[in-house]
C-alpha cells in the first residue's frame, strides 16, 4: 500500500500569531461511505480492550489530549463540556461498553484517533475548492445547512470559496461524508503540543484503513 499524500493547509496569519504551533494537514483518499470489514470491527474490539477503566479516566492528563483541552480553553470553549475527539470518542466507550462500529468512515476516524489522540475530520473532497485552511469567519458568512451568519472570529476549516465547517465541530452540507461520496479528504487539526509525527501518522492510519477496506 503506497503512503497517502498528506499536504499542509494555510493558516490566517493572524491565528498564527495568536496561536502558535495551530495547524492543518489533510490528505484525500479514493474511498467512500459503507459497512466496516470484519477487520475493523476486530480492530476496534481489540481497542476497546485498551480503554478501560482508569486509563479511560484518566486520557485527558496525556499530552495530546492535554494539548487540545489547553487549545479548547484559549478558544473559549469547555473541554469539559464540549468535549475533545479523544474524550468523546473515550467517554461513548464507557457508555456501550465497547467502541461500537459505525461504518466507514466513521470507524477509520475512530481507529486513529483513539491510537494517536489526533482530531481528525473528513468531508466530502469532490465538493472542496482548492486548498483547505484555517481562518475566521468573514462577516455575514453561514455554515451551509445551519441557521444564521456565523458569529465573528468564529473559527473554521475553510475551502478558497466558504467555510466547510466549525473548526471542532459541524460540518456544512454538501461537505458531509455521504453514499454518493467517491472520494474523502481527511483532515487534522494540529495544535501546540501535538507533534507533526502523530498528526501524520493519524492521517495515515484513517487512510490506511479506508483504502484497505
Amino acid at each position: 500500500m503506497s503512503e497517502p499524500s498528506i499536504e499542509a493547509g494555510w493558516v490566517a496569519p493572524e491565528l498564527i500569531e495568536e496561536f502558535p504551533g495551530l495547524g492543518l494537514r489533510h490528505s484525500v483518499v479514493g474511498a467512500g461511505t459503507g459497512r466496516s470489514p470484519r477487520e475493523v470491527k476486530e480492530r476496534l474490539r481489540i481497542l476497546s480492550d485498551r480503554f478501560a477503566g482508569a486509563q479511560a479516566i484518566n486520557m485527558r492528563h496525556q499530552p495530546i489530549p492535554w494539548a487540545y483541552r489547553v487549545f479548547y480553553r484559549q478558544i473559549g470553549l469547555d473541554p469539559d463540556r464540549t468535549r475533545t475527539a479523544i474524550e468523546q470518542l473515550t467517554l461513548e466507550r464507557l457508555e456501550d461498553g465497547g467502541f461500537r462500529t459505525h461504518g466507514l468512515p466513521a470507524d477509520a476516524l475512530n481507529i486513529a484517533i483513539a491510537e494517536t489522540g489526533v482530531a481528525l475530520r473528513a468531508f466530502d473532497a469532490e465538493a472542496i475548492e482548492g486548498r483547505l485552511c484555517i481562518r475566521d469567519s468573514a462577516p455575514g458568512e453561514a455554515l451551509a445547512g445551519a441557521p444564521g451568519e456565523l458569529q465573528k472570529g468564529t473559527l473554521t476549516i475553510a475551502d478558497e470559496a466558504r467555510p466547510i465547517g466549525l473548526l471542532f465541530g459541524a460540518t456544512a452540507e454538501r461537505f458531509e461524508v455521504e453514499r454518493a461520496t467517491r472520494r474523502i479528504a481527511l483532515a487534522a487539526v494540529q495544535v501546540k503540543g501535538v507533534p507533526q509525527i502523530a498528526v501524520e501518522e493519524a492521517l495515515w492510519m484513517a487512510a490506511s484503513t479506508l483504502e484497505a477496506a
